[in-house]
């Protein structure tokens, strides 16, 4: 294994220290105050002799080569490769999660399957596989934001695109970090209710997430998608659907792609069916409705409202089967027949 520090510990970037050795972090919204010898929610931050250190930096336990469609980003470099990285632990406790196997653990337990991986062998090993860009996903970015920034400054350098796969509950403290290094912010807005985020992810403010997500838009200028992953019995009602299509709207711009996707059981949901089709389609109208003019329907095979479809002629600007990528009528930013802005990174 490669050595990263003398002790394996990183000092955390954002924290406060407390009076008799208590100290508090701040890279999430959490904000948890940490007696000596305790640990965050997310178990990657400790209190050491009234210093809060990450555990986990430099730790991957996933990597990939993976599509930007499989993100899911559509309108940021459509068709390219993208060197995907995930540590473990997250500040999310969701009861669906569908990266359990490494979300949900500690350092310990994780053992088996860590690497480390330095950020100037991340980025090359992201170079030498051909890749446009590095993604932090699989597990909660915003709780390996040290090693992160890290990884992101040296690629920004090197040319290559940095999207962080998100739950959204950095703390702005924490998003302006990284602000300067990052290109894209792919962030879940699960659900648009308190009983629900107790319910899922047992999270009990959960507002703080649209504002952070303004300001990735409003004062970074990342792309930013929004992904929902409906829920039978939880998520698929109406109000819910028809709060976020309209938060969108209104907060990011009609041109900001949502997605809609199918819920397969998983960890501690498995008592719940997979989601109806006819729910997607309601949730695709519905974002129609209130006037998005991209959105896309996932995890759903063989389905036709994944293409991106120019909104003012009409025609088929980006075709999409399963991960495989057409791009048939793209100039710049722009509908090639029309001339309509779609903003579309490429």
């Amino acid at each position: 294994m490669e050595k990263i520090t003398s002790n394996g510990y990183h000092e955390t970037l954002l924290y406060e220290k407390l009076a008799n050795h208590y100290a508090q972090c701040h890279i999430c919204q959490w904000h948890c105050k940490l007696a000596p010898k305790g640990l965050g929610i997310c178990g990657t931050r400790q209190n050491i002799d009234g210093k809060i250190n990450v555990l986990n930096y430099a730790e991957v336990t996933s990597l990939a080569i993976d599509p930007i469609e499989k993100k899911p980003l559509y309108h940021f470099f459509p068709g390219t490769n993208v060197f995907s990285l995930g540590s473990w632990g997250c500040n999310f406790h969701c009861i669906h999660c569908q990266n359990w196997e490494i979300s949900c653990i500690n350092g310990e337990h994780a053992a088996n399957r860590i690497r480390i991986i330095s950020p100037e062998n991340a980025v090359k090993l992201a170079l030498e596989h051909n890749c446009r860009g590095i993604a932090w996903t699989y597990n909660e970015p915003a709780i390996w934001l040290e090693y992160i920034l890290d990884c992101a400054r040296i690629a920004k350098s090197a040319g290559l695109y940095t999207v962080y796969v998100t739950n959204g509950f950095s703390t702005p403290e924490a998003l302006d970090t990284i602000g300067p290094y990052l290109d894209a912010y792919r962030v879940d807005i699960k659900g648009f209710s308190d009983n629900f985020y107790k319910k899922l992810a047992r999270i009990h403010s959960w507002h703080g997430i649209l504002e952070v997500t303004k300001r990735a838009r409003e004062k970074w200028n990342m792309h930013i998608e929004i992904i929902t992953n409906i829920i039978p019995t939880l998520n698929d009602d109406r109000e819910q659907l028809e709060n976020i299509a309209r938060w969108i709207y209104e907060n990011l711009g009609e041109l900001t792609p949502w997605h809609v996707t199918r819920f397969y059981p998983s960890y501690q949901l498995n008592n719940l069916p997979p989601t109806p089709l006819s729910t997607l389609e309601m949730a695709y109208n519905i974002g129609q409705d209130n006037k998005l003019r991209f959105v896309y329907i996932g995890n759903v095979a063989g389905i036709d409202k994944e293409n991106t479809i120019c909104y003012s002629c009409k025609n088929t600007v980006i075709k999409r089967t399963g991960y495989q990528t057409e791009i048939l009528h793209l100039k710049d930013s722009h509908c090639s027949i029309c001339g309509a802005e779609l903003k579309i990174k490429n």
